[in-house]
C-alpha cells in the first residue's frame, strides 16, 4: 500500500488567465475591457424579477393593514405623507431586507462550493444575481421611504444614465462610501421642495452629483476586480473559493442594506421632523444653480469594511 501523499497538480496559469478573460468578457457590457459597476447594474436589471414597480410594491405591502384611500395617497405622495407611522415602515423594511438576504444565501452557498477552474463560467451569473437582489432591496427601500419610481423602459430592462447614477449613489451608501449619505439626503430634499426633474437629471449626469458618482464608480471598479479575482493566482485554491473572499457573500448583504435604510429613515421625504444639515442644503443649492460639488477619489474610500451586523 502506498502511503505517500499525492502531489498537488501544478496550477495552469494559462488556464487561469483564460478563465479570468472569460469572466471579464461575460461581465463587460460597455466594451472597455474592465468590470465597472455600470456593467453590473445593466446586467442585474435585465434579470427577471429585479425591476420593482413602485405602485404594485406599495399596494402589496400596505393592503393588509391600510384602507385603499391610504394606499392611494402613499402611492401618489409618500408613505409618510399618507400617515403611515415610521415604525410600521421600518418593520416592512426589515422584512424586505430579511427576505432578500435569504435569497442571497443560496447564491453564497453556490459560491462556496468546490469546483476548480471549470466553475469560472458560473461566476458572472452568481455576481449578477447577488447585485440583482441588492437592486431589488434598493428599489423597495427607496419606495418605502418616499422616493419616486426608478425610471426605466416599460419592461424595466433599460435604465437611463441618471437612473444608473442614482443607483450608484445608493450603492455608495450601502458600502459606507464617504459623502454618499449627504448626497442621498440632499436629493431627497430637492425632490421634497419640488426641484425640477430636468435639474435633478442634469445634477446626476454632469452637475452636482457627478464627481461623487464617478469617484464611487471608480472605487467600485477596483473593489469588484479585487473581489472577483481574489484567489485567481493563489496556488491550489479553487476559483469560486477566491470569489467568496472578496465579500460577495450572504453576510455582507445585511449590513449594506441597513446602511441604506438608516440613511433613508431620516430625510425630508420620510421624516416630517427632519432637520436638514448644511451639507444637504449645499447639495440643493448646487442643483438649482447648476454647479458641481468637487470630490476626489481618495476622499470617498470607505473606512468601515464590516461584513456583518
Amino acid at each position: 500500500m502506498n502511503n505517500k501523499k499525492a502531489k498537488a497538480k501544478p496550477v495552469d496559469k494559462n488556464a487561469i488567465i483564460k478563465a479570468k478573460d472569460a469572466v471579464i468578457k461575460a461581465l463587460d457590457q460597455n466594451g472597455n475591457g474592465t468590470i465597472d459597476i455600470e456593467d453590473i447594474i445593466v446586467l442585474a436589471i435585465k434579470t427577471p424579477g429585479v425591476h420593482i414597480t413602485r405602485a404594485n410594491f406599495l399596494k402589496k405591502e400596505l393592503f393588509k393593514n391600510y384602507p385603499q384611500e391610504v394606499i392611494d395617497k402613499a402611492i401618489e405622495t409618500t408613505p409618510a405623507q399618507a400617515g403611515i407611522p415610521s415604525n410600521e415602515i421600518d418593520k416592512i423594511a426589515d422584512e424586505i431586507i430579511k427576505f432578500e438576504r435569504n435569497c442571497v444565501s443560496g447564491i453564497s452557498a453556490a459560491l462556496g462550493a468546490p469546483g476548480g477552474w471549470a466553475m469560472a463560467a458560473t461566476i458572472p451569473a452568481d455576481i449578477v444575481q447577488y447585485y440583482g437582489y441588492t437592486l431589488r432591496a434598493t428599489q423597495k427601500l427607496l419606495y418605502l421611504y418616499g422616493f419616486p419610481e426608478i425610471d426605466s423602459d416599460e419592461e424595466g430592462l433599460q435604465l437611463d444614465s441618471q437612473t444608473v447614477n442614482q443607483i450608484i449613489l445608493c450603492l455608495g451608501v450601502m458600502n459606507g462610501v464617504a459623502g454618499a449619505n449627504n448626497a442621498i439626503k440632499g436629493m431627497a430634499k430637492a425632490l421634497a421642495v419640488g426641484v425640477e426633474k430636468k435639474l435633478l437629471n442634469t445634477a446626476l449626469t454632469k452637475g452636482t452629483f457627478y464627481p461623487l458618482v464617478k469617484a464611487i464608480a471608480k472605487w467600485f471598479g477596483v473593489k469588484m476586480t479585487k473581489t472577483i479575482f481574489a484567489g485567481f493566482f493563489k496556488k491550489a485554491i479553487p476559483i469560486v473559493g477566491g470569489v467568496v473572499g472578496g465579500g460577495i457573500t450572504f453576510f455582507s448583504f445585511k449590513p449594506c442594506c441597513f446602511r441604506l435604510k438608516n440613511v433613508l429613515q431620516d430625510t425630508v421625504l420620510s421624516n416630517p421632523n427632519h432637520k436638514s444639515s448644511a451639507k444637504e442644503d449645499e447639495f440643493v443649492t448646487s442643483i438649482i444653480k447648476g454647479t458641481v460639488i468637487d470630490v476626489d477619489y481618495d476622499e470617498i474610500i470607505p473606512t468601515d469594511e464590516d461584513n456583518d451586523e
